[in-house]
């Protein structure tokens, strides 16, 4: 398998300034990340900063702002964490589900889901 990469438009909220990139699906990341003067450069200011947890085990703080967030013809709203200004965009899960995409790592793909789940499924 393959990584998957999608074309993303972040975009300030009420503001016409965007970042088009590709962006990495990274499946593993719950937030989405870009290079933080890009996203200065389109307005988005940061509005708080968290640790988070790295895949080799250290604890690192970003800071992250709110964006819209376009791809393949949907759009939502979300967190994005300014990451390093050499970062490689990256496309978590949360804006993933938000969109209503799930992944298909076989085809290398976003598969839209026909529904979005109103509610978790619980089972006894």
């Amino acid at each position: 398998m393959g990584l998957t990469h999608v074309a993303v438009e972040l975009q300030s909220l009420g503001s016409k300034n965007t970042y088009a990139a590709d962006f990495l699906v990274d499946t593993g990341a719950m937030e989405t990340m870009a290079p933080a003067a890009a996203l200065r450069e389109i307005g988005i200011e940061p509005v708080g900063k968290r640790a988070y947890g790295l895949a080799n085990g250290q604890l690192e703080e970003f800071e992250y702002g709110l964006a819209q967030i376009s791809l393949m013809g949907h759009v939502t709203a979300g967190e994005i964490l300014f990451g390093p200004d050499n970062a490689e965009p990256l496309l978590g899960v949360i804006a993933l589900q938000a969109a209503g995409f799930l992944v298909d790592p076989r085809n290398e793909r976003l598969r839209k889901l026909r529904a979005r789940p109103l509610k978790l499924a619980v089972s006894a």
